[in-house]
């Protein structure tokens, strides 16, 4: 399947969801802190030169959510835009690896008590660009992966604010050159988010 027909029809269902969710939906936005994997050299030992394990660095996200309540338990689909970044250490100079990618968490969640719950679920990924600052860069293996998010958020009326974990699981790497040796870049990426959310819709009676 084309990859933008298949963009195009997680947009458009998602957008389908959150128009006629019976609960509510709405937007949200928040910030990270993340990192990607490893450098990793196809032959040679290149610790000298390069920070392997790499730096993790300040993100944002934003977008919307549908949300369905089933009693005790909802689903909440999401829709957001992510921009990451992460610091290496190549021949004594910080570079920055940036990605920017949408993120679906299709989350099922548990109501606790009054309004904390808990939520968990994949999170399907499309990644749209990667840079590598100062090197010649190739895009990176899969443009679609699946991740994973769980995390806790609090409801107070319209605003909702929630933390979560999420953590790439699908392998996805970038491969890039110089100097005649060939290295590759775990593309996957591991945060800690920070969201703030605000329901549009009114709340049911």
């Amino acid at each position: 399947m084309n990859k933008r027909i298949a963009l195009f029809s997680i947009v458009f269902l998602t957008t389908l969801f959150v128009v006629n969710a019976q609960s509510g939906f709405g937007v949200k936005a928040g910030l990270s802190y993340n990192s990607n994997g490893e450098f990793k050299d196809a032959g040679n030992d290149i610790s000298s030169f390069i920070d392997n394990k790499g730096k993790g660095k300040s993100g944002f996200n934003v977008g919307f959510y549908g949300k369905l309540d089933l009693g005790p338990i909802y689903l909440r689909p999401e829709l957001v835009y992510t921009k990451t970044t992460s610091e290496y250490v190549y021949n004594s100079n910080n570079i920055d690896y940036k990605v920017s990618k949408l993120d679906m968490p299709v989350l099922v969640g548990i109501k606790l008590i009054g309004p904390l719950n808990v939520f968990a679920g994949p999170a399907f990924q499309y990644y749209l660009d990667n840079d590598l600052k100062g090197l010649s860069f190739n895009e990176i293996e899969n443009e679609f992966s699946v991740g994973l998010n769980i995390g806790a958020s609090i409801e107070l009326g319209r605003l909702g604010i929630d933390v979560r974990y999420e953590r790439g699981l699908s392998t996805n790497e970038a491969n890039w050159s110089d100097a005649g040796e060939t290295f590759t870049l775990d593309s996957r990426p591991e945060q800690i988010i920070f969201s703030l959310s605000y329901r549009l819709s009114k709340e049911k009676i």
